[in-house]
C-alpha cells in the first residue's frame, strides 16, 4: 500500500461538485474495483481523486503493472448519458441516499435515480416472485401491493415478468421502486417500458447502480437483488420455486438484518417449493397485508437526513514486510474456493487483526485472483 495513505477518525464527506461526482465515478469504474475497494481505498486517500491518483501503484504493489484507472472521458460520458435519460446520481452519505440501503455490509457508493428521489426515503416493502407465475400468485400479489400502498407503504421490486410487474402496477398509485440489473435508461425486459414509464409518471422511482446504457446479464441480478430488499424493512416473497433469484433475495434480506416473509402455497405446486421453505426455515407466514403490517409497524417519524456516510473503512496503520505479504496471500487463497466464504468468517479462520487482512483483499481483488460478492461474501475468481 502507499505510505501516505490518509488515516482519520471522520469519514470522507460525500461528492459536492461536478469534478467530485466525476471522480467517485471514475473510481468505481476503474477495473478491478469493486463497492469494497472503493470504500477502503476512499478511506485510506479521503477522497476519490487521491485514490485515483494513487491506484496505479496500488495496483503495481498488487502485482498489476501498466494500470490504467477509469479516463476521464468515459466517466463524464456517462454522466451525459444519464443527464439525457433524466437521472440523477445519488452517493452514498448524502440526505437523498436510501436510509436503510447505507446500512448493509456492502452499499453502492452511489444509485443513478430516475423519477422522484423522495420515494426512496419513505418506509418501504420489498415484494418478489416467479416469473412465470400462476394466477393466484398474481392476485396475491395485486392485493398485497395495494394492500400495503394503502397502508402508506413504498412497494419496491425488480421490474421483472409475473410476480414484480403486478406488484408495481398495483402500488403505483400510492409509490413503488423498481430497481433495474442493468442501467436505469435500460428497461428490461422491453416488454415492461410502458410500466417503468407509469411509474416515473406517478412519482415512483427507476433505481440502478449498473453504468448507464448497460444491458443486463444473468451475473448482475445477485447484486441488484441486495439492494431489492436493502431499501426495504421487509422481504415478501409470493411465489418461488425451490431454485431462484427471489430465494437469492430472501438470503439477502436475511443477512442485512430484514424481516423476511412469504406466502404459503400448496406442496404440489413447484412455484410454491421455495416460499414453504422459507416458512419451515422461519420466515413469517404472509396471508395478506395485515400481517405485514402487523410484522413492520411504520416509523413513527421520517427518518433524520444525513450528511454523512455512517461508515468507510479506515487505512490500516501498520506496515508489512514483502514476506509476511505474500504468507497472508497464500493464507487467504489457501482458504478461499469456488463457494462463497464470508469476509469475517475468513478473518477469524486467519486469526489474525482485520486491518492487516482487508488491505490484502484488496491487493487480491485489484490482482483479479479473488472476487467479492454481494453480502460480503469472498470465493476465487
Amino acid at each position: 500500500m502507499m505510505d501516505d495513505s490518509y488515516s482519520s477518525t471522520h469519514p470522507p464527506l460525500p461528492p459536492t461538485t461536478e469534478d467530485d461526482r466525476l471522480s467517485w465515478l471514475r473510481l468505481l469504474r476503474s477495473r478491478r474495483v469493486g463497492v469494497s475497494t472503493f470504500f477502503r481505498l476512499l478511506g485510506e486517500h479521503g477522497s476519490a481523486q487521491a485514490a485515483l491518483e494513487a491506484l496505479p501503484d496500488v495496483a503495481a504493489g498488487a502485482g498489476v503493472r501498466d494500470y490504467r484507472a477509469c479516463p476521464p472521458d468515459v466517466a463524464a460520458a456517462e454522466l451525459q448519458a444519464a443527464s439525457r435519460a433524466g437521472a440523477r446520481m445519488v452517493c452514498f452519505g448524502s440526505p437523498d441516499y436510501p436510509p436503510l440501503l447505507s446500512e448493509i455490509s456492502d452499499p453502492p457508493p452511489f444509485l443513478w435515480v430516475r423519477g422522484d428521489v423522495s420515494a426512496l426515503a419513505r418506509d418501504c416493502v420489498a415484494l418478489v416472485g416467479a416469473r412465470n407465475a400462476s394466477s393466484l400468485g398474481l392476485r396475491m400479489a395485486r392485493a398485497l401491493s395495494a394492500g400495503l400502498g394503502e397502508a402508506g407503504f413504498v412497494v419496491a421490486s425488480g421490474l421483472a415478468r409475473g410476480i414484480d410487474t403486478a406488484a408495481h402496477r398495483a402500488a403505483l398509485e400510492n409509490g413503488t421502486v423498481g430497481v433495474l440489473a442493468g442501467g436505469v435508461d435500460v428497461i428490461y425486459p422491453a416488454e415492461n417500458t410502458t410500466l417503468a414509464e407509469d411509474i416515473l409518471g406517478a412519482g415512483g422511482a427507476l433505481v440502478s447502480e449498473a453504468p448507464m446504457g448497460l444491458q443486463p446479464q444473468a451475473r448482475h441480478f445477485p447484486a441488484r437483488n441486495r439492494i431489492v430488499s436493502g431499501v426495504a424493512r421487509g422481504l415478501v416473497v409470493v411465489e418461488a420455486a425451490a431454485k431462484s433469484g427471489s430465494l437469492i433475495t430472501a438470503r439477502a434480506a436475511a443477512e442485512q438484518g430484514r424481516e423476511v416473509m412469504a406466502v404459503p402455497g400448496h406442496p404440489f405446486d413447484a412455484r410454491a417449493g421455495g416460499c414453504n421453505m422459507l416458512i419451515r426455515d422461519g420466515a413469517r407466514l404472509v396471508r395478506g397485508a395485515d400481517d405485514v403490517v402487523e410484522a413492520l409497524p411504520l416509523a413513527d417519524a421520517p427518518a433524520p437526513q444525513r450528511d454523512l456516510p455512517l461508515e468507510i473503512p479506515e487505512a490500516p496503520p501498520e506496515r508489512r514486510s514483502l514476506r509476511e505479504t505474500a504468507d497472508l496471500h497464500g493464507q487467504i487463497l489457501a482458504r478461499l474456493g469456488q463457494a462463497p466464504l464470508a469476509e469475517d468468517q475468513l478473518i477469524r479462520d486467519l486469526a489474525a487483526p482485520s486491518g492487516a487482512v482487508s488491505p490484502v483483499l484488496t491487493d487480491l481483488e485489484l490482482e483479479g485472483r479473488i472476487r467479492r460478492q454481494p453480502g460480503g461474501l469472498l470465493s476465487l475468481r
